[in-house]
């Protein structure tokens, strides 16, 4: 029976640096829990500022394209610039902060679309390899690699401005890098937590813990509005040299899992002790992974559930991105109360979006673990964004209050199912028990159901860039199209909830066709 103060066993175990240091300082081995508490918070600050830098673009657009509403739109090949006109108009561009060549010509919007696509496309391809990768390398080195190369290619972006760069494949080659790097974050850090927390309250601990998605979002908007008063370069260069840091703090202090740190798995529950008849709750992976082999691309998509999820997923984020990338840029072009927002006010201000959606992925996360149905709160989220984008479109720019009451109902109704989908329906699907209990599933699920949706989370943002210049109500209709499509994908699964709710409340409480674990199907 050993002792906490027993000798520590550093050469059986690969313990991050930062752990062993912990531990010859308090001279023990830390608990299980211990180790929880540093998973939870080393992956929520580093995906917190994944998104932090992501958002950074969104915000540099409007110094970058300060005049777009009078542009006009063109796909590459229409395009009248010469590099002659470019270079000449840079070196008024450069007195009178009037925008940043090339993005401040008649096609400065439709590039803008484009490095956002750019950047997406590549995210979402590399998210398919990432996840592939991420489940037969060591997680807290992979992690690491991305993070620190996010953020030199993200500061490379900001370079450009000391530089006085105006070639925009300098910008589209940077952003493309940048993305590449960013598409390792999400399956990584999915697994790790995976890895460390059983089934218990899954939604409602995972929506909470996916709060980072918007705090990074709101972190980004801030630090990039405050700083773009100084030069939009240090935008991009600060949030780039942060994301590099919190990195080297992963390195240092991310246990991937039990096994890697010698943890006791069976020392604590997930949040607290098994009572008297409590049903045992497992981790999402087993530790016995010698005896199993990675799942494969295409078995993976086999799983039940995955495709129609990762699908509705696609629409789910063309909405969410849009958002992400152009409500700035929106805002600071619509007369609230007959009055154009600063672009840092506009930044500011659209930061309140990410805060409803914070409430809307806990509220997603906790009414799925009540009901007991992701597909059904998934869509019902869904469908109610419709009328709500409706009316932020119809009525945002009646007066500020009325504004901000309905991005914060929007948020909350456009990122509920975004985070639900991408935390708890990822963890079901990446444990499901077509698997047989194999654990090296996770990280490719859930890369599989993320990439997918972030081939929409590109396609939107291009589409805005050219729709925009004739209507943002056009823009508008695109979005409540894709919800309502969102929401379609996921019929059959809805169906599938529903019936078994109708059957749980029959006279027998149950039947023989009552629905098993695998609902997902």
């Amino acid at each position: 029976m050993g002792s906490l103060s027993e000798p520590i066993m550093e050469e059986t175990y690969s313990k991050p640096p930062g752990i062993r240091v912990m531990e010859r300082a308090k001279k023990s081995n830390l608990s299980f829990k211990t180790y929880q508490g540093i998973v939870l918070i080393v992956t929520f600050l580093a995906y917190t500022s994944y998104h932090a830098t992501r958002k950074t673009t969104s915000i540099v657009k409007s110094a970058l394209d300060p005049q777009s509403p009078d542009v006009g739109l063109k796909f590459p090949w229409q395009r009248r610039n010469t590099t002659y006109e470019q270079n000449q108009s840079s070196k008024l561009s450069w007195m009178l902060k009037d925008g940043w060549v090339p993005f401040n010509g008649v096609d400065g919007t439709a590039m803008l679309g484009e490095l956002d696509v750019s950047f997406l496309f590549v995210y979402a391809m590399g998210m398919y390899f990432s996840g592939h990768v991420g489940d037969r390398m060591d997680l807290r080195i992979f992690l690491t690699i991305g993070m620190v190369g996010t953020g030199v290619f993200t500061a490379l972006f900001g370079v450009g401005y000391w530089a006085n760069v105006h070639i925009f494949y300098y910008y589209l080659i940077v952003q493309m890098m940048a993305g590449l790097f960013q598409s390792t974050g999400w399956p990584s850090v999915v697994a790790v937590v995976g890895n460390w927390f059983g089934k218990k309250k899954r939604g409602l601990i995972m929506g909470i813990w996916n709060a980072h998605t918007s705090i990074g979002n709101i972190t980004g908007s801030l630090v990039a509005s405050l700083l773009l008063k100084y030069g939009w370069g240090w935008s991009m260069v600060v949030p780039g040299t942060l994301i590099a840091v919190v990195g080297v703090v992963v390195f240092l202090f991310l246990p991937v899992n039990p096994e890697s740190v010698g943890a006791n798995k069976d020392e604590d529950e997930v949040f607290s002790p098994r009572k008297v008849g409590d049903e045992v709750t497992e981790p999402f992976l087993r530790s016995d992974r010698e005896e199993e082999s990675a799942v494969g691309f295409i078995e993976a998509w086999k799983i039940p559930g995955v495709a129609p999820f990762a699908f509705c997923l696609f629409f789910a984020k063309l909405v969410a991105y849009t958002f992400l990338y152009w409500l700035p840029f929106y805002i600071s072009h619509t007369a609230i109360e007959g009055r154009y927002l600063s672009n840092e006010e506009a930044g500011n201000l659209s930061t309140l979006f990410d805060v409803g959606g914070v409430v809307g992925g806990i509220l997603a996360g906790y009414i799925s673990d009540r009901l007991d149905a992701r597909a059904i709160t998934a869509a019902s989220f869904m469908y109610c964004a419709i009328p709500v984008l409706y009316f932020y479109r119809s009525y945002g720019h009646v007066s500020m209050t009325i504004n901000i009451i309905l991005m914060l109902i929007t948020g909350v109704f456009v990122n509920g199912p975004y985070a639900l989908i991408t935390t708890a329906v990822s963890a079901d699907l990446g444990t499901h028990s077509s698997l047989k209990g194999n654990s090296r599933a996770l990280a490719t699920v859930t890369a599989i159901i993320d990439g997918t949706g972030s081939i929409g989370a590109a396609i939107g943002p291009l589409l805005t860039g050219y729709i925009s210049t004739n209507s943002w109500s056009g823009v508008f209709t695109m979005l409540m199209g894709s919800a309502f499509i969102a929401g379609l994908f996921l019929t059959r699964l809805v169906v599938a909830e529903v019936g078994e709710k109708i059957q749980q409340l029959g006279p027998q409480g149950s039947s023989p066709r009552s629905r098993s674990p695998d609902l997902l199907v």
